[in-house]
């Protein structure tokens, strides 16, 4: 990890420690981090993409059917900036709608678009079929501007996980609920102005208690099964990782999360249109 990775992991440990945690509860919860990269429209890190600006797609490739979010330049990234494997150039384009879906759907999709390939710019709005008001304007509300990148490592924001009777701690980790309580103290003072999109890591969402990957991996399942999305799929968390995160602020939307998931074998195969959207709302 990066000193900066290494600096946010000694915060935290400090923090834990003072709080009364034990020593070998807390060295078990550093041992989970994740590199990732944190992207915002404000700050001064290095450009490593785009949030909104002309949508540039293959000739061949269909319109997607949710509307463009960002375009991340994989060649701007460096190698060990997460613990995904991401091919080491072109375009990794995202797109989305940021709500919670019905019977299973998926929310949204990506692009792989590889260094070198011809491209031609297409309509934005060509989502919004019946050209309605409402989601022009949401439209309007996404981020737009250069995405500015900042090295970081991830610690889980879920504590706990579903049993039939209930939710118990993560195993190996009883005081699991107090250690993501330390990492989002310590996440809310270095981003004062909040993060947009994450690469890699762990997924987050305003409320919650058990993992985010774990429900879209269900919610995918569950999607094959309805015949709303092509299989096959593993049922098996640890089949699969989460590519990124966006969290939205957008109209009407300022509480959603968007996640893009994908299977391990899928990502290593660059096979991105195999990549399943989930969306977390809280009304």
């Amino acid at each position: 990890m990066t000193p900066e990775m290494q600096n946010r992991l000694r915060s935290f440990r400090e923090a834990a420690l003072a709080k009364g945690i034990p020593a070998d509860d807390v060295e078990r919860w550093v041992a989970t981090g994740r590199p990732c990269a944190t992207m915002m429209v404000r700050g001064e890190g290095p450009v490593v993409g785009r949030f909104g600006g002309p949508l540039l797609l293959p000739a061949g490739t269909a319109d997607p059917l949710s509307p463009f979010v960002a375009s991340v330049d994989l060649a701007a990234l460096p190698a060990d900036v997460t613990d995904l494997s991401l091919p080491p150039d072109g375009q990794l384009l995202l797109f989305a709608f940021p709500a919670t879906g019905y019977d299973y759907e998926c929310m949204g999709s990506v692009v792989y678009v590889p260094a070198g390939t011809a491209v031609e710019e297409r309509d934005r709005f060509s989502w919004n079929e019946d050209d309605e008001d409402e989601y022009r304007e949401m439209f309007e509300d996404f981020p737009q501007g250069p995405m500015r990148m900042t090295t970081d490592v991830s610690l889980p924001h879920h504590y706990a996980v579903e049993v039939s009777k209930g939710c118990v701690p993560l195993p190996g980790h009883p005081r699991a609920e107090e250690l993501v309580d330390v990492w989002e103290s310590i996440e809310s003072g270095s981003y004062p102005i909040g993060k947009d999109l994450q690469i890699g890591g762990y997924s987050d969402e305003e409320a919650v208690y058990t993992d985010p990957l774990a429900h879209a991996v269900g919610w995918a399942v569950k999607s094959v099964e309805a015949g709303r999305w092509e299989g096959p799929v593993s049922a098996d968390v640890e089949d699969w990782v989460l590519l990124a995160d966006w969290y939205c602020d957008v109209r009407d939307h300022e509480s959603a999360t968007v996640h893009w998931v994908i299977q391990r074998e899928d990502l290593a195969a660059r096979r991105f249109d195999r990549v399943f959207t989930d969306v977390f709302s809280n009304p």
